[in-house]
Formats: C-alpha cells, sequence, structure tokens
C-alpha cells in the first residue's frame, strides 16, 4: 500500500479510502490512486485487513449434495448476493444433511475465520444443530423450518400449495390429488399442509396422498397409477421434475392433458414453459431469496447481534396450458 502511495504521490490513508470505496476522495485521486495499483500489480492482503478490521469478507454457505432445482437454485441466488455485497463464500457440502455432519461443517467454518455462515436447510432433521450455533455466530437458515430457533428466510410453500390447488379448484374440478416429496423435506411437508388446508375449507373430498422422492422416475410411478384411475381430473404435484414424470405416464396410458386430467407443478423450473404440454406451476423468486438472506445475514454482523427473525416471500402461480376446466376441450 505504501509503494502504491508513493508512485501516486498520495498517503497511504488515501490508498486506503480509495480501496474502501470512500466517497471522500476525488475523482482524479482515486484514478491516479487506480493506475498505481494497476501498474505495480497490488493486490489487498486479506489475513492483514483481518487483522485490523477484525472481518474477513468471507461468509460460509452449507448446503445438501443435491442436484435439485430449488436447492441449486437457492445456493446460486446467495452466491449472486454475496457477489454483490463484497464478500467471497466458502462452501461446505454436509451431504443428506445429517445433524453430525452440518455441526462439523459448522465448527468447521468457525474456525475459518467466516465472517457469518448461510446454510440451506430444507431438512426438517436439520433444525436442532443450527439451533444450537445460532446463538454463538451470525447465522441465517435458507428455506429452513419456521419451528427453530434461529433465523430464517423462505417461500411460502403453504401459500403456493393454496395457489396452485385454488387454481384447480376454481376451474371446477371436484377435487386435486396430490404427489408429494419426500416425509423429511420442510417443503414438502407445507406443500401437502397447504393442499390439505384449501381442499378442507373448500369442503371437498381430500384424496389419498401419492408420495415422490422430487424425481422425474417417482413422479412416472405416480402417474401410472393417476392414469388408471377415470375419475382423477386434476393433479398437483410437488415439483416440477415429478410433474414431468407424470405427464409421460399419462401420455402412454392415452390421458390426455389437459382436456381428460389438469397438472400443476411447482418451482417453474426453466423447462416448464417447453413441457408438453407448457406446464402451470408455481414460481418461487430465488434470486430475492438470496438478497433477502445476505441483508438479513449482513444486518447481524453488523450490529453484532443474533436473531430469531423469519423472513417469508410470497411464491407466484404461473398459469400455462396444463390445467383447463373439466370438459372443456383445450384450445388448438
Amino acid at each position: 500500500m505504501h509503494d502504491v502511495a508513493r508512485l501516486a504521490g498520495v498517503s497511504h490513508q488515501t490508498v486506503s479510502r480509495v480501496l474502501n470505496g470512500q466517497s471522500s476522495v476525488s475523482p482524479r485521486t482515486s484514478a491516479l490512486v487506480l493506475a498505481a495499483i494497476d501498474e505495480l500489480g497490488y493486490r489487498p492482503n486479506s489475513a492483514a485487513r483481518t487483522l485490523v478490521t477484525g472481518r474477513s469478507n468471507t461468509l460460509g454457505l452449507i448446503t445438501i449434495a443435491s442436484a435439485l432445482h430449488g436447492p441449486m437454485s437457492t445456493l446460486y441466488g446467495v452466491e449472486a448476493a454475496a457477489r454483490e455485497e463484497g464478500y467471497m463464500l466458502t462452501v461446505a457440502n454436509v451431504g443428506d444433511g445429517e445433524p453430525a455432519a452440518l455441526d462439523k461443517a459448522l465448527v468447521s467454518l468457525q474456525k475459518q475465520g467466516v465472517d457469518g455462515i448461510v446454510v440451506v436447510a430444507p431438512l426438517i432433521s436439520m433444525g436442532d444443530a443450527l439451533s444450537a450455533h445460532a446463538r454463538h455466530l451470525p447465522l441465517i437458515a435458507v428455506e429452513g423450518s419456521p419451528s427453530g430457533s434461529f433465523p430464517v428466510v423462505s417461500v411460502d410453500q403453504a401459500l403456493g400449495a393454496r395457489l396452485a390447488t385454488s387454481h384447480l379448484l376454481g376451474l371446477g374440478h371436484s377435487t386435486v390429488w396430490h404427489v408429494t416429496g419426500p416425509a423429511g423435506w420442510y417443503e414438502a411437508q407445507e406443500r401437502f399442509v397447504g393442499w390439505t388446508q384449501t381442499l378442507a375449507v373448500a369442503k371437498a373430498e381430500i384424496p389419498p396422498v401419492l408420495r415422490g422422492d422430487w424425481t422425474a422416475q417417482s413422479g412416472y410411478e405416480a402417474g401410472q397409477i393417476l392414469s388408471r384411475m377415470p375419475d382423477v381430473s386434476a393433479v398437483f404435484v410437488a415439483n416440477d421434475q415429478m410433474a414431468l414424470g407424470v405427464l409421460r405416464a399419462l401420455h402412454e396410458h392415452g390421458r390426455r392433458v389437459p382436456d381428460d386430467i389438469s397438472v400443476i407443478g411447482f418451482d417453474d423450473i426453466p423447462e416448464a414453459a417447453n413441457f408438453i404440454p407448457p406446464l402451470t406451476t408455481v414460481a418461487q423468486p430465488f434470486s430475492d431469496v438470496g438478497r433477502r438472506s445476505l441483508r438479513a445475514l449482513l444486518k447481524q454482523i453488523e450490529s453484532g447481534t443474533g436473531s430469531d427473525e423469519r423472513i417469508v416471500i410470497t411464491p407466484e402461480l404461473v398459469v400455462r396450458e396444463s390445467t383447463l376446466a373439466p370438459g372443456r376441450p383445450a384450445a388448438g
């Protein structure tokens, strides 16, 4: 930094102000400093900066081992928001989210000196470990259970299910069948609750639930069952991948979508608009989840105090061509 200051003809305090983006430096002086930095190839020493400021400008990100659209999109949303705020991420993968693996990752990231930790926590089993650590460090859970004693940013999964189920009932279907996700997932649990509540309020029959594992194959297997049931006219599938499998099974059995059966998914994956037919679904605003998560975590870091804040983000129903009123032929 002193070499940069000498070449630019300014004080090392001025160089520090330029590096930290302070507005008290004139544009001409900033240009001189930046030119000197470029000529010398100067890079700030992060270890030295940490000693001075007490901050590493690094955040930990813990995620389960999953290629599913929801967890991966959440990860990308958090990473983009962190980059915008000038933070680097150290990522730890905890496999199936076992509490022991989560606890080990939390301890390891603290030893590395991260300023705070974001945990993508869709599994109900992760709650106890998060509650234990949230008392001692800045931490935010993304898509975590609302019942834990730790701060959470999540999409309102139950509301999304209510939007999907209400849409189908509003078209005139007497009831709505449901292909749910795995039992250990918070999103699957909340979407099941929203579906059940909506049918109960409408005084509609609540059919037996069909359970999947988020994959298209499990949706295909559920679709094989549904396709053999002539009275089924509407299905809410808990994610778009499983909905793809349901669509294939219905097609193979000659059940037309949406003429014979309406199908609605959840997530609005990029391919959903290109399914045959284009899939009606519930969109989750993952970029907003990332920004709100980072904002809540940085608030803890700046204040030096913990939090049990709950931030709930509203999903959006996206209506396409896979849903239709019963008995009404599809256009074209």
